[in-house]
């Protein structure tokens, strides 16, 4: 993810007066020749907590396993229905801050304009969107959807004496390809507008300092800044710690996977705890160049790299049936788009429970992060085109990507499912980390291609600790921007034990678990938010009144 400096606040007049300064309650000093500027409380509260955490978790890695696993059980078996409506409830409010007149309030007031033209804007809001993520889940997802979890019920090509039925082929893929989009669609990004938007109109609109807890003070007060401030802020930072952690966790299986398939490399925990700790002393190296000569360079190039692996994919495949599909799901998606979205009256519990509960509780995760990114970038713009833009633009940049991964790796599959290393990888043995690598197989230049797959998913994993450690950092700053690098150093490492620790006690359910532990509080936290929204907006509409 590329990011970039802070634009200066809008300072007119505002209805929100307070004597608060970014960085009142910091303390500043040395630890030798290590410098330090950090929000006491924040800071300290949360890396003892983390500290913490990552101790327990390696002393008695057995026990936090059950804990992990019961927390992913309460939040799918119970709060499924909560989560769904927690989301749900989002894009509405989305839609209607573009049809009523809020959308016509401008990000930074009346005469402010947009730092950054369309071109660039669009493809800094696709580097927010694309990561790890992409590379896990762009064959495992419609693989997998069409044929083993079945949202909505639908019967599977592979009936019950596992024979291939053609005719249940066209539908089980475009309901694969709908329900991927679904977990990565308007329903995630409509997550990331309500906490850029709360960012953004706080910052730049009221001139309140560039923090989460700012756009509490319509609620609070100035008891924003004391502690319901701090507890605000601490809840942010392991909603973020806990959401990269499962990206860089996932990162690691599917760099070992990969490395397993190309090179041999033993499949273990033990090796995705060494390719962590390498790639974050890599990252560590990247935040110590800052951001024009670290993390901004890597995005770059992972950028250019993404576009290379996407195009060989599309047209050394079966293009015009990764196109079809592409289309295909996207028309399923859009005709499905309600049944899918309701929480209650369903019968494809393995489906909405085990992945949809757990996506949405990713989302909410990464909103700090991305969100935080989305309005550094999109000052200046109104409301009803940022609304409009971050929702739609990189989702159909995702649908594209999903869709042609997907529909080349179902084609190989249903042309040859006694042969298909997708199939034994998604279906029969299940390894989500292998399922890429299964449908490069079936494509030229394996290895060559492989291999790109395994870097892309490596420097993801540096540009998501560089990136993520400095939303924290300026989190736990108080609001800085410009804090000692150390510091962003020491979260940086915070992220990859944390991954550590996760993939110690219980893998993937361990990093499941993380997420949904850290959305449960943050999502009532994004729900107040949406009031503080409105009440600014109310402010910014008066203000434009004769």
């Amino acid at each position: 993810m590329n990011n970039s400096s802070d634009p200066e606040p809008h300072h007119a007049a505002s209805d929100m007066q307070t004597d608060y300064t970014v960085g009142q309650d910091n303390i500043e000093g040395r630890l030798g020749p290590i410098g330090f500027d950090i929000h006491n409380r924040v800071f300290v509260v949360s890396a003892l907590a983390s500290g913490v955490f990552i101790l327990l978790t390696l002393l008695f890695p057995e026990r936090a396993g059950s804990i992990f696993q019961s927390i992913v059980g309460f939040a799918t078996g119970t709060l499924d229905g909560y989560f769904m409506l927690v989301v749900d409830f989002f894009i509405l409010f989305c839609i209607a801050l573009v049809v009523l007149p809020y959308g016509s309030v401008r990000l930074g007031g009346p005469d402010a304009r947009p730092d950054y033209g369309y071109l660039s804007w669009f493809a800094m809001l696709f580097a927010a969107g694309i990561g790890i993520g992409l590379l896990f889940f762009g064959v495992l997802e419609p693989v997998y959807h069409a044929n083993v979890s079945l949202p909505l019920g639908i019967a599977s090509p592979f009936g019950a004496d596992g024979e291939l039925n053609p005719a249940a082929v066209p539908e089980a893929t475009a309901l694969g390809l709908a329900g991927t989009y679904l977990h990565w669609g308007i329903h995630g990004w409509a997550v990331y507008v309500v906490m850029a938007l709360a960012l953004a109109i706080f910052t730049y609109n009221k001139g309140l300092p560039f923090s989460i807890r700012s756009a509490f003070f319509p609620i609070l007060g100035e008891r924003v800044w004391g502690w319901w401030g701090h507890v605000i802020d601490i809840l942010a930072v392991f909603s973020t710690l806990f959401g990269l952690a499962t990206s860089l966790g996932l990162g690691a299986q599917q760099a070992n996977a990969g490395m397993n398939f190309v090179f041999g490399l033993e499949v273990s925990t033990a090796a995705q705890v060494v390719i962590i700790v390498l790639v974050t002393a890599v990252a560590l190296v990247s935040v110590w160049r800052g951001l024009e000569g670290g993390v901004k360079k890597l995005s770059e190039i992972n950028m250019i790299m993404a576009v290379l692996f996407f195009f060989f994919v599309l047209f050394a495949g079966p293009t015009l049936v990764a196109l079809g599909g592409f289309w295909t799901g996207l028309a399923t998606y859009v005709k499905e788009f309600v049944p899918l979205s309701a929480p209650f009256g369903r019968d494809d519990d393995a489906y909405r429970q085990a992945w949809t509960i757990f996506y949405w509780a990713w989302w909410i995760s990464w909103a700090p992060f991305v969100g935080m990114f989305i309005a550094r970038v999109s000052r200046g713009r109104t409301v009803r085109e940022f609304v409009t833009c971050v929702l739609l633009i990189p989702s159909l940049f995702i649908f594209i990507w999903m869709g042609v991964f997907g529909a080349t790796a179902l084609d190989q599959l249903y042309a040859d499912p006694a042969g298909s290393l997708v199939k034994e990888y998604v279906i029969d043995s299940y390894s989500p980390e292998l399922s890429l690598f299964g449908m490069l197989n079936e494509l030229p230049l394996t290895g060559l291609m492989s291999t790109l797959g395994i870097m892309l998913a490596l420097i993801f994993f540096v540009t998501s600790s560089d990136s993520g450690s400095l939303v924290i950092d300026t989190i736990t700053a108080g609001g800085k921007i410009d804090a000692p690098r150390p510091q962003r150093m020491f979260w940086a490492t915070v992220e990859g034990l944390v991954a550590i620790v996760l993939l110690i006690g219980g893998g993937l359910t361990a990093l499941q678990a993380g997420v949904t532990a850290t959305a449960i509080p943050f999502s009532i936290v994004m729900l107040l938010m949406c009031y503080s929204i409105i009440v600014a907006l109310n402010g910014e509409l008066r203000r434009k009144l004769p």
